[in-house]
Order: C-alpha cells, then sequence, then structure tokens
C-alpha cells in the first residue's frame, strides 16, 4: 500500500510495552480503496499498540461519522460509527489472514500497515439499512416521504369505513342488480 504508509507500524524500532496511534479517516481514504457509497466522512481512530517479543495485540476504537445516503429517501445524514475491533499479531513461516482476529506475518517483516483493517471496520459498522433520524422521528420532509404515505397500507378500520362510503355512493341501479343475485340464490335454496 504505498499511498496508505502513514498507516505502516514499523515495529523493529519500537520498545516493549503500549504504544498510541491516532488517525483520522476522511473521504479520500475511501476514495484510495475505490468505495464510493461514503459520501463524506470523518472518523477518529485511536489505535493501542501491546508490543510483547513474540506477539503484538492491536486494539482500536472508532468513533465518529460517514455521510451515507437514506435507503428511504435518498437524503444524504450522517450514520455515527462506534467500533471497537482486536487483533493479534503472530510470526509465522508465510503470512495469513484468513483469521479475522489473528493476523501472522513472515519472521521476515518489520512493519505492518492497518489501513486495511480500519477500512473494514468502518465498512462493517455502518448498518446495512440505512434509515435519516428524521424518518423514524417523523422530523424529515421530503416530497419522497409524501409519496410514501399516499402509497402507506391502512389499518383494517379505514379500509372498511372507506367500503361503506364506496357503497353509499353507488349507484342504486346496481343495488337492484345484487337483489336479483340474491332472490335467484334463494329460488335455488343455496342461501
Amino acid at each position: 500500500m504505498k499511498d496508505l504508509k502513514e498507516f505502516d507500524i514499523s515495529f523493529i524500532g519500537l520498545k516493549e510495552g503500549i504504544h498510541q496511534f491516532e488517525y483520522t479517516i476522511d473521504k479520500k481514504f475511501f476514495d484510495f480503496f475505490n468505495y464510493d457509497e461514503f459520501y463524506d466522512s470523518n472518523v477518529k481512530v485511536m489505535l493501542s499498540f501491546l508490543k510483547n517479543t513474540t506477539i503484538f495485540e492491536l486494539d482500536f476504537a472508532f468513533s465518529g461519522w460517514v455521510e451515507v445516503a437514506c435507503d428511504v429517501t435518498t437524503e444524504l445524514f450522517h450514520q455515527p460509527i462506534e467500533a471497537d475491533i482486536h487483533l493479534i499479531v503472530k510470526f509465522g513461516d508465510e503470512y495469513n489472514d484468513e483469521n479475522e482476529e489473528l493476523l501472522i506475518i513472515p519472521h521476515s517483516e518489520n512493519k505492518i500497515n492497518v489501513a486495511q483493517y480500519i477500512y473494514e471496520a468502518i465498512v462493517l459498522a455502518v448498518p446495512i439499512k440505512r434509515i435519516h433520524p428524521g424518518v423514524i422521528d417523523g422530523s424529515l420532509h421530503s416530497e419522497v416521504l409524501e409519496k410514501l404515505k399516499e402509497f402507506e397500507i391502512k389499518d383494517e378500520d379505514q379500509e372498511e369505513e372507506q367500503q361503506e362510503n364506496k357503497t353509499k355512493e353507488s349507484d342504486p341501479r346496481w343495488n337492484k342488480l345484487k337483489n336479483i343475485q340474491i332472490e335467484k340464490n334463494k329460488s335455488n335454496g343455496t342461501s
């Protein structure tokens, strides 16, 4: 990751113990990954890096927001991001990141790039269904919401009232036809 060198942690020169790193993630970060679902972002990442002789422990804490489009109204809003991930790094014969909580790096490595872990954690912290807070509390007014209200399913009481109103408004000639059908059923013994 040539362009994301600021996310490299060179552990060769670090003393054993806890080291703190801080990152601010903005839109340019996601542009590098060609991820266009976020229109803007401001996420603070606090990384606590514990170095031991044979193992590293990385604790990421994410807080901030990403700007996304509402799935209901397509209005843009700031989706809050709060997440934590824990990663253990061990040394082995070859690179292996199959386990999401364990990273094995070759003995010859002298640095770790954490950009991929930050990217994945933020993307996964966003809910699958993105709904503008104004839709939930009723404070958002938009053309899309007005149109959706027109097609809203009404409860049974409202439907019954509408049916009664329709029968009252119907042409009286149809009522005569309904009576004919009822009389025909009575003469056949079906009603």
